[in-house]
């Protein structure tokens, strides 16, 4: 109780503050005539006049690190905005910044470990692990007052990710060109480069070592030995084929109410 307080507290500071946000750029900069007048009128009204029902729910900022699974030395920093569907279930939206300029960069499904142990085999080997991420002090959650984050990191640090980049802006790329890519999360100390820390806590003012200290209390289940494939050099990938594929699987289409 004595979290949620202050997490209604930080809400207000946060209306009057922007804590934790707007100081990390796009990687960037896309191709493109400014909006011009029209534009910029549909998109005033529309903000006033439609819901945004959905992305109301995308409440949560946290940042941390990926990798391209299968190449462990493509590493890039990534912010995510989270939704939680439920106590076993959250979607984030990636983006490569937190200022207005930011790209999406892909999306992040976050399941508990119940669910994970539900997982078809092969499926498993599509997700990594987040004890390490929370454990290390790696995984942020920034603006956030330490009691809230503390109890926000003993959520997470059970749960396991399944991460999909579609924009590679950490390599340069100005617009979303090429195959979407399977990302894998950290899993011990020495992966992560040390550069992306530094300027990573700066920008923050936090410390990665001094949030270590504040989560050793934080209990972290053993890691399931079914999560991070690439560790035992399973490597899975996408790749752009003339393969229909799951596209083959047919109805005519889904009624919603």
């Amino acid at each position: 109780m004595k979290a949620l307080i202050i997490i209604f507290t930080a809400i207000s500071v946060a209306t009057v503050t922007s804590c934790g946000g707007n100081n990390t750029n796009s990687n960037v900069k896309e191709p493109g005539r400014p909006k011009d007048v029209k534009s910029r009128t549909l998109e005033a009204g529309a903000d006033l006049i439609q819901s945004k029902s959905p992305l109301k729910k995308f409440n949560t900022y946290l940042d941390g690190f990926h990798f391209y699974n299968g190449n462990i030395k493509a590493q890039m920093e990534a912010h995510h905005y989270v939704s939680q569907l439920n106590e076993d279930v959250h979607q984030a939206i990636i983006f490569d910044g937190n200022g207005d300029n930011a790209k999406i960069m892909g999306i992040e499904y976050i399941i508990s470990e119940r669910l994970f142990k539900t997982l078809p085999i092969e499926e498993k080997k599509l997700w990594h692990s987040h004890h390490y991420e929370v454990k290390s002090g790696e995984l942020i959650a920034p603006g956030l007052p330490e009691v809230a984050e503390q109890e926000l990191m003993e959520k997470l640090v059970s749960t396991y990710g399944k991460t999909i980049h579609t924009w590679h802006t950490d390599q340069n790329r100005a617009l979303p060109m090429g195959a979407p890519m399977l990302m894998m999360g950290f899993t011990k100390d020495g992966q992560l480069q040390p550069d992306l820390i530094t300027a990573r806590d700066k920008r923050f003012n936090t410390s990665m070592n001094k949030e270590k200290e504040n989560r050793k209390d934080i209990s972290a289940p053993k890691v399931n030995p079914e999560a991070n494939a690439w560790e035992r050099g399973e490597i899975r990938q996408f790749t752009i084929s003339n393969n229909a594929d799951s596209a083959l699987h047919k109805h005519p289409g889904i009624v919603q109410h």
